[in-house]
């Protein structure tokens, strides 16, 4: 009989991010270690805009502000 392995600790929590604009971006990662404590998943959002940021810079189409941010399902 296969025994199971024990769980592993990804390193990341995914999340769903729904813009003001109602654009809509699934499973963004963001470090399991910039969340929990007392802040709990509010980190999440300055992280994910600190992303936009490097990617409006690459792409020079700037995203729209965040509107909410919740963990993706099946986590």
């Amino acid at each position: 009989m296969a025994r199971k392995k024990p769980a592993v600790d990804k390193g990341f929590v995914m999340f769903d991010v729904v813009y003001q604009d109602g654009a809509r971006t699934s499973n963004r990662k963001v470090p399991s270690a910039d969340l929990g404590g007392l802040d709990g998943d509010d980190p999440a959002r300055a992280f994910i805009e600190g992303q936009d940021r490097k990617i409006a810079e690459m792409s020079g189409n700037p995203r729209g502000p965040i509107k909410t941010i919740t963990r993706s399902p099946g986590q």
